[in-house]
């Protein structure tokens, strides 16, 4: 909004000073407008003058003063222009402009904060990909919110956005499911029984038995394959984690079958093409990848001595199909066990010939559950962990997704369970929606006095003059650039920061103005200014996958 306008100015002062022969077009492109950080240093700063004066080996001051007579002509938008430091250019708005920004919002509603600059783009979100062995643990419920709310940020800002599920269903683990299903199978009919010694413990293998028995009385008990007793674990589970999911508001377009890479010859093709070129070889029985050539201490191994394929040989297989299926840009959400196989799977791109610049991996770290400061078991029904829906009976979908996004990716996450609970202003889900209803009860009020916004173009929105109302003015405008900012760097944290922070701003608004007063061209006003609150509240919760009630 407003930054835009102004880089706008910036760009075409650049491009007289070309015309006056003060600078190249060398520096085009390079500069950048920022919010300062510090109190007094105007309302953006720009290093236009450092970068130019780099590109052409000038002193930056001599070209900031330059500048800044171009830039200073530019009255309808700036007050004051002032060089400061060792070349940043201080902009200071002329008094009125922040107040423009309410009809931009009111006019563009829902669509406030979206934009095209992705709209050339088809973006793979890779998020979950949890084999079907058992529910969600609440470390993939974090994964499944980040990955939701990347998604909705690429959406956003007009990215053609394929969410992707991919998983394994013939691997060694699915053998053992199938083994342990077997097993509960048998000893529920009273009959003997082996255990496997890695087998999965949880009740929810009881529940998936005791429903074959149900299905299929005693029929099974001579089968000695496993297969039927996997594909029944198979579908409820992941019938279960579907129903997770839905919980939280999470959908897939696509689901992709690791199986179907042997099936259709994709990982034997891609130990074809690597030998050919020359980066695998045989030892000890065992097929070797030459990760060194990549920049890797060692080599790698792809398929063992056993016959059976690392998991590094279909990761590679299946980035290979991403590319193939015309994707521009993929992005992977994993959990940071998998940080070891990045570099592998990336060296394997690289090998069959694909740009891994166009791999984007996002690497999350573990959540810890907390009340009351201490470390929380919860009692699992399901398994030997904490899965998602006991946390989503305990807490809610809206805590959780907002929780889930409190923290960086990179951060380890403690999700307090005593504070998530509370229908107080001290939990941050709870401050941030309050805000919304509060903004709805206002308008339901102002109807009850018979005191309406009017037209907003009849507005006397200059009477926004409060430092309070500026602050929320500001807040408001940086919105679409932040939503954009958030979405190219895969960050859906900075929209709960910046809800927070809205938040917070309008609350201390509220305990210290009269919305609806005496003054009724005032109120009026004022009124707008809520109305444009609730808008960029409701989007920037709609980003993250939050709901925004009217009332509380």
């Amino acid at each position: 909004m407003i930054r835009s306008r102004l880089k706008k100015r910036i760009d075409h002062c650049f491009a007289q000073g070309i015309e006056r022969g003060y600078w190249t077009a060398a520096a085009a492109g390079l500069y950048a407008v920022e919010e300062p950080k510090h109190a007094g240093q105007g309302d953006y700063a720009t290093n236009f003058a450092m970068v130019v004066a780099g590109k052409e080996k000038k002193k930056p001051r001599e070209v900031a003063a330059q500048f800044a007579e171009l830039l200073a002509a530019h009255t309808d938008l700036l007050a004051k222009v002032e060089v400061a430091g060792p070349g940043f250019v201080n902009c200071f708005l002329k008094e009125g402009v922040w107040q423009s920004v309410l009809p931009e919002i009111c006019a563009e509603g829902a669509a406030f904060g979206r934009s095209d600059i992705g709209r050339d783009q088809k973006v793979l979100v890779e998020f979950v990909s949890a084999n079907p062995t058992g529910p969600l643990s609440v470390g993939h419920g974090r994964q499944a919110v980040l990955g939701d709310a990347i998604a909705r940020l690429l959406e956003a800002t007009g990215h053609a956005v394929t969410r992707e599920y991919y998983y394994n269903d013939a691997g060694r683990q699915m053998r053992v499911l199938g083994e342990s299903t077997r097993a509960r199978y048998l000893e529920l009919l009273g009959l003997p029984f082996n255990f496997p010694e890695d087998g999965y413990q949880g009740q929810y293998i009881r529940d998936i038995a005791r429903a074959l028995i149900d299905e299929q009385g005693d029929r099974l008990k001579e089968v000695a394959e496993v297969t039927p007793f996997k594909e029944k674990a198979e579908q409820v589970i992941f019938a279960d984690i579907n129903g997770t999911l839905s919980r939280l508001g999470i959908r897939f377009d696509n689901y992709y079958n690791e199986h179907s890479l042997y099936e259709n010859g994709l990982v034997d093709d891609v130990i074809a093409t690597l030998r050919a070129k020359g980066l695998v070889y045989d030892k000890d029985g065992a097929v070797w990848f030459k990760t060194t050539e990549f920049g890797m201490e060692q080599d790698r191994v792809i398929v063992k001595s056993t016959g059976e394929p690392t998991y590094r040989l279909p990761d590679i297989a299946y980035h290979r199909e991403k590319f193939r299926r015309g994707y521009d840009w993929m992005v992977n959400v994993f959990g940071s066990d998998h940080i070891a196989t990045v570099p592998d799977v990336l060296a394997g791109v690289t090998a069959l010939g694909y740009d891994p610049a166009r791999v984007t991996v996002v690497i999350h770290q573990f959540v810890t559950l907390l009340r009351d400061g201490q470390q929380v078991k919860m009692s699992t029904r399901k398994a030997n962990f904490v899965t998602v829906d006991e946390l989503l009976d305990e807490v809610g979908p809206d805590v959780a997704r907002f929780f889930f996004l409190m923290r960086k990716a990179d951060s380890q996450l403690e999700f307090d369970l005593a504070l998530a609970t509370q229908q107080s202003q001290e939990n941050p889900v709870f401050y941030v929606q309050y805000a919304n209803a509060r903004l709805a009860s206002i308008a339901r009020q102002a109807e009850s006095k018979g005191v309406v916004r009017g037209e907003l173009a009849e507005a006397l929105l200059a009477r926004l003059t409060t430092e309070e109302e500026l602050a929320l003015l500001k807040a408001m405008a940086a919105f679409p650039a932040l939503v954009e900012s958030a979405a190219l760097g895969l960050e859906p944290h900075r929209i709960v920061f910046f809800l927070q922070e809205l938040a917070a701003h309008f609350h201390s608004y509220y305990n210290k103005h009269r919305v609806i007063s005496e003054d009724i061209a005032l109120s009026r006003a004022r009124l707008w200014l809520c109305e444009a609150l609730r808008i960029v509240i409701r989007n920037g919760l709609i980003l993250i996958g939050v709901s925004a009630p009217e009332t509380m």
